[in-house]
């Protein structure tokens, strides 16, 4: 080989090896500016996500973050605006705040201890309503020029005005009728959700909270803090049979045909449930079975349906689930464990066992019986006015879901108004008004350890354009056609008459 070739040889591996250099430099190029790519997007990601963030935080959250009673923010609302009123359905005032001649302010609640639980308080953290629009009552929409002249004379502006669902006549009836017994009484529109009267007791005067607050909080035999509507946590006794209803159809699709023969009890595998006082109904259709509340036909059903669909039924009507209710609250519980035998089944079946329910919960389910199956969004805030009743905001009814079908709930209806007419709710019978309801006696041990008896009455008024729901829990009362009924019937009479 000549020089020549030998030089072209070389220069040509030299090209061969500069390519070879120069594509190795470019892969790393792109290498690194991949890499500068990769973080590059992460920080666009990550600063479009915070500013989504902020959007979300400042659109949605704000109210609930600036209301909660741990944020220190609140402090600067209290330099410059008035705490606003709350007012009741039909104008009455609920809370308002009284401002002396040297500037000091009290919350006065003028009910006293009728709407505690529900309205709440104001000192020692918040609660209630007084929590739940707490933003609002704090916050003014008043007219801008005299908002900025309040500012000049270093006066306050009078806080919104909260417009509740609240019925005061309503409520004080629901109040007086429940009398010397604890429990609580919760009354709703079944069309929109509104709560009309939510009581609890034994109960507390929201003027006195801070003096008697050491007191309140070591109470623990009343647990008169505790707002049993929304959280207290009952067996439900009979009327949890409204629930064995529900899914004997969803397993059957019919309640024709059904026939029991109740010989005054029932016994499997040793163990016996009594109907009430033992008597012997006979032979039963599913209506008799339903209107005169007969454990022995529903501890029967109760075995016939089985844990599954007994468990499924219960969690699809929101047994163990979230509630759409915006005050604090405790679930419904339904639990049967993972091997239950017939004696839990048969205990469950009428309201016994491990179920507990609220008053609000079942509130909530007597609604959506009453409005064809729909269970509407519970709210207790009809709309936020300025102080010179301007409408800052209101609520519109909603929808929540569908709990039960328009059939399924035709047919409860229909068992319902049987218990008025001919089974242990006679006493609402005979009224302008027509009613419907279902009774429960749910028995529990008393600190003696002796058997004791919780009074429940659910049920609604005007049945064929519903005007009421209304859940009754009286502890320890006795029977619920003996207590409960009386005290639904005195609330639908003032709603009446």
């Amino acid at each position: 080989m000549n020089l020549k070739s030998k030089e072209r040889k070389n220069d040509r591996q030299q090209r061969i090896e500069e390519e070879r250099l120069r594509k190795q430099r470019k892969k790393a190029k792109k290498a690194v500016n991949r890499e500068y790519s990769i973080v590059s997007y992460f920080f666009v990601l990550l600063f479009i996500s915070l500013g989504a963030y902020m959007v979300y935080f400042n659109g949605w959250q704000r109210e609930e973050v600036i209301s909660s009673p741990y944020n220190t923010r609140q402090d600067q609302f209290e330099d410059r605006v008035t705490r606003g009123s709350i007012l009741s359905a039909d104008g009455e005032t609920l809370a308002y705040t009284q401002t002396d001649e040297e500037g000091n302010e009290t919350r006065v609640y003028p009910y006293n201890r009728v709407f505690a639980h529900v309205v709440g308080y104001d000192s020692n953290g918040k609660s209630g309503i007084e929590s739940l629009e707490n933003f609002a009552l704090m916050t003014s929409h008043n007219d801008y020029i005299d908002q900025v002249k309040n500012e000049i004379m270093e006066y306050k502006n009078p806080g919104d005005t909260v417009v509740t669902t609240l019925n005061a006549k309503l409520q004080q009836t629901a109040y007086n009728a429940l009398g010397d017994y604890n429990g609580a009484v919760v009354v709703m529109d079944p069309q929109t959700g509104a709560v009309l009267a939510s009581v609890s007791k034994p109960d507390f005067d929201p003027n006195t909270v801070a003096a008697d607050w050491d007191y309140l909080v070591s109470d623990s035999s009343n647990s008169s803090l505790l707002n049993r509507a929304a959280q207290g946590a009952y067996p439900p006794g009979s009327i949890f049979k409204l629930v064995d209803t529900i899914a004997y159809l969803r397993e059957h699709g019919t309640i024709d045909g059904f026939s029991y023969t109740c010989e005054g009890s029932i016994t499997v595998d040793g163990h016996t449930i009594p109907c009430f006082g033992g008597e012997v109904h006979g032979t039963e259709d599913f209506t008799t079975a339903f209107a005169e509340s007969c454990n022995s036909a529903f501890a029967q059903i109760g075995l016939d349906l089985g844990a599954s669909r007994l468990e499924k039924t219960a969690n699809e009507l929101l047994f163990n689930a979230k509630l759409p209710i915006p005050l604090d609250y405790r679930k419904s519980s339904f639990s049967l464990g993972d091997h239950p035998g017939n004696p839990l089944m048969m205990q469950t079946s009428i309201g016994q066992g491990n179920t507990l329910v609220s008053p609000m919960y079942m509130a909530l389910l007597t609604s959506a019986i009453a409005n064809d199956g729909k269970l509407m969004q519970p709210y207790y805030t009809d709309h936020v006015e300025t102080v010179s009743g301007d409408v800052v905001k209101s609520t519109e009814p909603s929808v929540y879901k569908q709990l039960l079908s328009q059939e399924e709930s035709s047919i409860l209806k229909s068992l319902m108004v049987e218990v008025v007419n001919r089974g242990t709710g006679t006493q609402l019978a005979g009224e302008a008004y027509s009613a419907a309801g279902k009774t429960g006696s749910a028995e529990y041990y008393g600190e003696s350890g002796e058997i004791r008896t919780h009074s429940w009455f659910v049920g609604f008024s005007n049945v064929e354009d519903p005007d009421l729901a209304v859940a009754v829990i009286a502890e320890g009362a006795g029977t619920g056609s003996t207590v409960a009924v009386p005290i639904a019937h005195e609330i639908f009479n003032a709603f009446y008459y």
